[in-house]
């Protein structure tokens, strides 16, 4: 090669390099934000995964909570972040398909304002209720509420648990009361503020073991390894009362780049089926799984027609 050529040749590396620079991913911290208080269940979960997605990526994943409005709060800020793969949001069906679907004004198309990632699994929950409300099962519950409509509240921090509980007891027939997380209600629950919740397993085994809750059933196909003296939908009775699925998945911005998506995708699934990470998953009543964005785009788009399905069936009213 001529002195010449290899000038220009060494003058179009120069100015090719920071065009390469900017494709590498991640270059800096990556905020991973969820819509719940610290020391809930989708925190402890946002937590567990990454920690460990920041070890797969090389790049300090840093978890920040913004709760309120049902998650939305949250997922507004990753909708009007850089679509850069660095601001990405721990969602749920509450931000993802109630607010959207449900809420005046609708604060966003969540198929047009959000990439889908990765799935990240489904919680375990549990129905419990005030240690001192004289039922122990499901279907006593059902008909000390039928017979008495109004008198009994119920808590939710979630739009799945809210719906779980209109599903189980009817429109109207308990008196919900919104929370930030379901440690606060819980605590109600022990304080005899509200009488009934519906409750991840991150925050209902503790309270169970030692008595201050009595838990009547689980959402999960099978009975919990947390809690394995409560019974299925099915062994109590209920389950066609139940057909609510409490899920969580890994959105960016709209319009990330296809190869950032796919590697952010590759690094949550691997994380996702790790031995030390689902260990800890398990211990929170969580069953985590990852999807490649393509399966979870189709994955959320029926989790959020069946949502609607059931609300629109049942011509439930949330409040």
């Amino acid at each position: 090669m001529t002195p010449r050529r290899t000038l220009l040749a060494g003058l179009m590396a120069l100015a090719c390099a920071p065009a390469w620079a900017q494709t590498a991913y991640p270059n800096k911290p990556i905020r991973l934000i969820v819509g719940n208080a610290a020391g809930g269940a989708a925190d402890a979960i946002t937590r567990v995964v990454g920690q460990a997605l920041g070890k797969e990526l090389g790049q300090q994943v840093v978890v920040e909570n913004k709760p309120g409005a049902e998650g939305s709060l949250a997922a507004l800020e990753v909708m009007r972040a850089p679509a850069d793969g660095h601001t990405l949001l721990m969602g749920t069906n509450s931000a993802l398909v109630k607010v959207p679907s449900f809420n005046t004004p609708v604060p966003y198309d969540p198929f047009k304002a959000f990439t889908p990632i990765s799935s990240a699994g489904q919680f375990a929950m549990f129905l419990v209720v005030n240690k001192n409300l004289p039922v122990k099962t499901a279907k006593e519950l059902q008909a000390l509420v039928a017979a008495q409509p109004g008198k009994y509240n119920s808590g939710s921090s979630n739009s799945a648990a809210e719906l779980a509980m209109i599903q189980l007891l009817g429109q109207g027939k308990a008196i919900n009361v919104r929370y930030k997380g379901d440690v606060p209600a819980l605590t109600d629950l022990v304080g005899d503020s509200i009488h009934m919740i519906w409750t991840t397993g991150t925050s209902a085994p503790a309270f169970v073991k030692d008595g201050r809750v009595k838990a009547l059933v689980t959402l999960q196909p099978e009975r919990s390894p947390l809690l394995p003296e409560v019974p299925t939908a099915t062994e109590a009775g209920v389950n066609d009362k139940l057909g609510i699925k409490p899920w969580a998945g890994f959105f960016g911005p709209a319009g990330m780049p296809p190869e950032v998506t796919q590697k952010l995708s590759a690094a949550l699934q691997k994380v996702l089926k790790a031995p030390e990470v689902r260990e800890q998953l398990v211990a929170q009543g969580f069953d985590g799984y990852g999807m490649s964005p393509q399966q979870f785009s189709v994955y959320f788009k029926e989790q959020y027609d069946g949502f609607n399905r059931v609300v629109r069936e049942n011509n439930i009213k949330f409040e």
